[in-house]
C-alpha cells in the first residue's frame, strides 16, 4: 500500500470509512468485522469513524465499538493503524442528523470515544461539522483544550469552508493536520478547500468519495469517463474515481466507506493505479 502523510504520521494512501456499518442497512457485526480485517490485510492504517455513527437511539459509538473490537482480534500489529474519530453530530434515532457544537459536548464526547476505542488519547479528532448556534471558535477552542489535557493527539475539522480552516489554523497551529469534507465524482463543491489543504500542507479526506458511482444509470452520464477508463484499465469505476482523487493532490487520502469485505479490497488497488496526465484532465472536466 502507498503512503501519504498526514500531519507526523504516514498512513495508507486509501482509508476506510466506517458509517457504513453502523447505520441504516448495516451489515451483521461479524461481516462488519470482516470488513475490517480485509481492510486490515491490505495494507489499510486510516479508518475513520465517529460517536454519532449508529442507528437506534441509546448505541452512541456503535461503529467505534466495532473498530475496537476488530482491532483488538485481528492477528497482526496494529500499532501503525491510525483510528480517526468526530464528535458534533447527534442521531436521535428516528433517521435524523443534529448538531451540538458546544465546547463542553466536544469535550465530554472525545473522553467517551477514548474510552470506547480502548486507548489512552486518541489519535486522531475531528470536529465533526459546525453548528450554526454556537461560534466556530467556540467548537474549535474544545480540540485546543483536548490536546492540551492529552485526550487527543492531533487534530482535525470537517464539513467547513476555506475561511474555517483558516480560522481552525489560528487556533490549533500545527496540531491541526486534517480536513474530512464530502468530494467525489458527483460532489465537487469542496474542490477549493482541497487545493486550499494542498497549499498548506493539510491531509484531505474525501467522505463518501465514490459518490453513488456504484448506480448503473448514473454510469450513463457523468459518470461516463470513469466507466470509459475504467474499462480501457480492466478496473472498476470506482478504483478510477479514487485514483482520479489522488491525483489530483499529495495530500489527498480518501476514505471510502465498506460493509463488505470485497468493496475495501477493491477500493485498495486504486493507490497502485496511475492515471496518465490526459486521463485525469478528462475526468476532471467530466
Amino acid at each position: 500500500m502507498k503512503q501519504r502523510q498526514l500531519g507526523p504520521r504516514t498512513v495508507s494512501a486509501i482509508g476506510l470509512g466506517g458509517m457504513p456499518m453502523s447505520i441504516e442497512g448495516r451489515p451483521d457485526r461479524d461481516r462488519s468485522v470482516a470488513t475490517i480485517h480485509a481492510a486490515l490485510d491490505a495494507g489499510v492504517t486510516l479508518i475513520d469513524t465517529a460517536d454519532s455513527y449508529h442507528r437506534d437511539a441509546g448505541e452512541v459509538g456503535h461503529n467505534e465499538e466495532l473498530i475496537a473490537q476488530a482491532l483488538r482480534t485481528w492477528g497482526g500489529d496494529t500499532s501503525e493503524v491510525l483510528v480517526a474519530t468526530k464528535a458534533g453530530h447527534l442521531r436521535p434515532g428516528d433517521g435524523t442528523w443534529t448538531q451540538d457544537g458546544r465546547p463542553e459536548h466536544v469535550v465530554a464526547a472525545a473522553k467517551a470515544s477514548a474510552a470506547r476505542l480502548g486507548v489512552e488519547a486518541i489519535g486522531l479528532f475531528q470536529f465533526h461539522r459546525p453548528d450554526p448556534r454556537v461560534p466556530f471558535a467556540d467548537s474549535v477552542g474544545a480540540l485546543r483544550t483536548l490536546l492540551d489535557e492529552g485526550v487527543i493527539v492531533l487534530a482535525g475539522v470537517s464539513n467547513t469552508s476555506v475561511a474555517q480552516i483558516d480560522e481552525a489554523r489560528q487556533i490549533l497551529g500545527d496540531d491541526l493536520v486534517s480536513v474530512q469534507n464530502q468530494f467525489s465524482p458527483a460532489f465537487r463543491s469542496s474542490q477549493v478547500e482541497l487545493e486550499h489543504c494542498a497549499r498548506l500542507g493539510l491531509a484531505f479526506l474525501p467522505w463518501s468519495p465514490l459518490g453513488g458511482i456504484g448506480d448503473a444509470a448514473a454510469l450513463g452520464s457523468r459518470f461516463a469517463p470513469f466507466a470509459a477508463v475504467a474499462a480501457e484499465l480492466g478496473v472498476s469505476p470506482q478504483q478510477v474515481a479514487l485514483a482520479w482523487e489522488l491525483a489530483l493532490a499529495p495530500v489527498v487520502v480518501p476514505i471510502p466507506g465498506a460493509s463488505r469485505p470485497a468493496s475495501i479490497q477493491d477500493s485498495v488497488q486504486a493507490a497502485e493505479l496511475v492515471l496518465t496526465a490526459e486521463q485525469v484532465a478528462t475526468l476532471s472536466a467530466a
